[in-house]
């Protein structure tokens, strides 16, 4: 035996869903653009060497965004 049911969504939750996409598009979005970003892959590039190269460059791990950031953040 089968059930049926003739009840629609509620168009407050299609409501709310369509906002929250909107909502998710807009940030991944964001994301994307930041991850695009020259600086922001410097600091991924220097991420990913071992201490021991960072060292022979003179830094530290948690110098990294610093270094890349200098001319525009006084930190």
């Amino acid at each position: 035996m089968a059930y049926a049911t003739d009840i629609a969504a509620t168009p407050a939750k299609g409501l709310m869903a369509g906002i929250v996409s909107v909502f998710t598009k807009i940030g991944n979005g964001l994301i994307r653009l930041a991850e695009a970003n020259q600086r922001v892959q410097r600091c991924q590039r220097l991420m990913d060497l071992s201490d021991a190269q960072l060292a022979k460059r003179g830094m530290k791990r948690e110098d990294i965004v610093r270094h890349v950031f200098a001319d525009c953040m006084h930190i």
